[in-house]
């Protein structure tokens, strides 16, 4: 095996096979490859392509490049991915609903991306809750509790960690293929029997337009069946943020006043019904989607998933009574500071992605990796496409670290809400299902 020769004949449009992509995978995670090497690779299969089977090959590969997790449980493993959004908390609500309904949960998440908001960094906004820990603590915390959220260990698909940082710097991150691979090269990792994808679309989301999600959607189902894993999609709608806030804490808060006031009939609850269904009805557990959604909703409105989120949270070295005060332990920010409407009429549109890098900018994501995120900091009281406004009327409020960054996140939430005369048709929640 040479990278040259592998990477001459992506050039030639010509798709390696899997013991060629297989070695330079490994390639990747023990150094064998240059660095020139795989930004060559990346752009190559940027330009070229590899087809459903290459792109199947590729992920198995990056997966096998590191640890695969095996598990000796009396129930299914699952586990839920989403392509990133906007006020988007769902992975908290889902996981200990799914343990309720009889699942094993291992979730390894990932922190903020761009303008999207990191499951890790939400959770990390709990005092002492540990996001990283070895693989023998996670399989406890597991057999014990039904669910753990965690980051990728450095052992988890290494390849993907090399090529994800060299595709950021050479211009090559939007290739479905490697996206893909990227993508379930650590979710395979963790071993699941059965996957469901939370494929968004919107002003909030990566993906702006239905063909370019249905694309996606279509890819990561195809390609995670073809590795073996039970996989369906769900195409939901981020034009604009899914729960009222955004911000970490902020995130938070809205995810236990979901859990412990039993509101069923919200988009957090609705989403996290829909995809637990799906994922409940792969994995074996019920018998069909409804009946499994139904199950994640009476889990969670009934105050059960509470009960599992917070043994989860003390688990992972959070405190003991959260479920029971959680108000008390989230940290909250020096400035509060309401944005108000220009105008009366209905809130018309949003710019989702606008609205998180103004999270962003407040320091509640990262503009460079060695950012330190602010847990407090975010937009609370969200309007929702469709609603009626009077001028004055907050559209949405800031917490802040400091006067000056509140009164610019404030021109920035302006700037991206819409407030029109006529009110304008409100997106499905949920667009499409997909299956391989």
């Amino acid at each position: 095996m040479d990278a040259r020769a592998i990477i001459a004949k992506l050039r030639r449009r010509q798709v390696p096979d899997k013991d060629e992509l297989g070695w330079f995978a490994q390639g990747l995670a023990d150094g064998t490859v240059s660095d020139a090497q795989a930004g060559a690779f990346a752009m190559a299969v940027c330009m070229g392509g590899l087809g459903m089977q290459g792109r199947a090959a590729l992920t198995r590969a990056m997966r096998d490049s590191g640890e695969v997790l095996t598990w000796d449980l009396d129930g299914p493993v699952i586990d839920k991915h989403s392509t990133g959004g906007v006020g988007d908390c769902i992975s908290l609500l889902l996981a200990p609903a799914l343990a309720e309904c009889g699942a094993y949960v291992p979730m390894i998440s990932g922190r903020g991306l761009g303008h999207t908001g990191g499951t890790l960094d939400k959770l990390e906004a709990i005092p002492g809750v540990s996001t990283a820990m070895p693989q023998d603590r996670l399989a406890g915390i597991v057999a014990r509790e039904g669910c753990a959220i965690v980051g990728a260990s450095a052992r988890i698909a290494p390849a993907d960690r090399r090529l994800y940082a060299i595709r950021d710097v050479t211009g090559t991150v939007e290739s479905l293929d490697l996206i893909t691979a990227s993508i379930l090269s650590k979710k395979l990792a963790a071993g699941p029997d059965a996957l469901v994808l939370d494929v968004k679309l919107g002003s909030g989301a990566f993906m702006k337009s239905a063909d370019q999600a249905r694309a996606l959607a279509r890819a990561l189902t195809e390609t995670a069946n073809a590795a073996g894993c039970r996989t369906s999609a769900i195409i939901s709608d981020m034009n604009q943020p899914l729960a009222p806030a955004l911000g970490n804490a902020l995130e938070v808060a809205e995810v236990m006043r979901v859990l412990t006031e039993g509101v069923g009939d919200g988009p957090l609850v609705r989403l996290s019904a829909a995809l637990g269904g799906v994922v409940l009805c792969d994995a074996g557990l019920c018998d069909d989607v409804q009946a499994g959604a139904d199950r994640v909703a009476r889990a969670i409105c009934s105050g059960r998933a509470a009960d599992r989120f917070g043994r989860m949270i003390a688990a992972q070295g959070g405190p003991l009574g959260f479920v029971q005060d959680w108000a008390r332990f989230l940290p909250e920010a020096n400035v509060i500071l309401e944005v108000s409407a220009p105008a009366s009429g209905f809130v018309a549109a949003m710019d989702g992605e606008a609205l998180g890098l103004a999270v962003v900018a407040l320091g509640g994501g990262r503009q460079v990796e060695t950012d330190r995120v602010d847990p407090s900091v975010g937009l609370s009281g969200m309007v929702r496409l469709g609603q009626r406004v009077d001028r004055g009327q907050p559209l949405a409020v800031v917490h802040a670290g400091r006067e000056d960054a509140a009164r610019r996140a404030e021109a920035a939430v302006r700037a991206a809400i819409t407030v029109g005369p006529q009110p304008a048709p409100v997106p499905d929640l949920i667009h499409e299902r997909v299956d391989a």
